[in-house]
């Protein structure tokens, strides 16, 4: 069985302080995946103005050993990014790292338990 490393893709912006939720998302998602033998890297990417890029996190990734690659966009929609940008960055990586086998799942928050946890929160605070 290949190890497999997740992505979680998100857009980036100029305040360092916006990545700090992602950050959060990243070590529960190591620690959900702690007993999984063949789970691998858990890494952040970004679309723009913050680092690592996509192609430079799947580098990462392969060179650790992973033979397989999720990319879970972490937006709340499908807009642009996810629909046209996103597509040519997972086609320029598969070229970069041909031996990896990656995955691109839609956007977190097109998932029906996502937006009930959102749901959730907003009536918690009324």
């Amino acid at each position: 069985m290949a190890t497999h490393g997740l992505v979680l893709f998100g857009h980036g912006a100029r305040d360092a302080r916006w990545r700090e939720p992602f950050e959060r998302l990243v070590e529960k998602l190591r620690v959900a995946r702690a007993g999984d033998a063949l789970a691998g890297p858990v890494v952040l990417a970004f679309l723009e103005l913050m680092e690592p890029d996509l192609p430079s996190a799947v580098g990462v990734l392969a060179s650790g050993g992973c033979e397989r690659v999720t990319v879970v966009p972490v937006f709340f929609g499908q807009g642009g990014h996810v629909r046209k940008d996103l597509p040519l960055v997972i086609e320029r990586c598969r070229g970069l790292y041909p031996s990896v086998q990656i995955e691109c799942v839609g956007a977190v928050g097109e998932d029906e338990g996502v937006l009930d946890a959102v749901v959730l929160y907003c009536l918690r605070q009324v």
